[in-house]
């Protein structure tokens, strides 16, 4: 009887102990990988609910259209090397699991990759869609309305997107990497600082 009672009562005291399990071994941080992902891959999905709500494409030419479609291809490549990037990283954390710091590494890696994820958007959304641009629009003025505002308005604005996009995606990729190794600096210093600590107490 009394070994009943221990069971149903250590069932009720520890029954979020999977949760706290769940956080407190860093393993939360595994999910902003997964909505990083999850967001990569839906993001095409959002552009098309944009342009069917707002009715963008219904009284344009066949031209647009067609340049549009192209566009919106590309756009889900890239979507797709981003949604692999973030899923592939999220087993990242393992490594940091054991480490006495956790979340400034993690909280390092994921400023990392949202540079390289960035940067691999822009390149590859800049070349593609810059290339369908001066195909369809060359000549013809300004091209804002090419891709739902999300080109800004200059004309002739393919060749510059073709240029601009890498450009653009290896700085911001550059400048994340650097933010990020500054913060794993912290997590080194912490980490070596508390190695010390210890052999210090032993020595003792």
């Amino acid at each position: 009887m009394a070994n009943t009672d221990n069971s149903n009562e250590n069932r009720f005291f520890n029954w979020a102990k999977p949760y706290f399990d769940f956080i407190g071994k860093g393993k939360i941080y595994s999910l902003v990988y997964v909505i990083m992902a999850l967001f990569c891959l839906l993001f095409p999905m959002f552009v098309i609910f944009m342009v069917i709500r707002d009715g963008y494409l219904y009284n344009a030419g066949t031209g647009l259209i067609v340049a549009f479609m192209f566009s919106l291809l590309v756009v889900a490549f890239a979507s797709w090397v981003g949604f692999q990037l973030w899923w592939n990283r999220k087993t990242a954390i393992k490594r940091f699991e054991n480490a006495d710091f956790i979340a400034i590494p993690v909280v390092s890696d994921i400023v990392q990759t949202s540079g390289e994820c960035i940067g691999t958007f822009l390149g590859i959304v800049g070349v593609g869609v810059g290339i369908i641009m001066t195909i369809y629009f060359w000549g013809s003025g300004y091209t804002d309305y090419a891709f739902y505002g999300l080109v800004p308005k200059i004309k002739n604005i393919g060749p510059v997107m073709i240029i601009g996009g890498p450009i653009a995606g290896f700085i911001i990729l550059i400048i994340h990497r650097l933010f990020a190794e500054f913060i794993r600096i912290m997590s080194v210093i912490a980490n070596n600082t508390r190695e010390i600590a210890r052999n210090t107490r032993n020595r003792i």
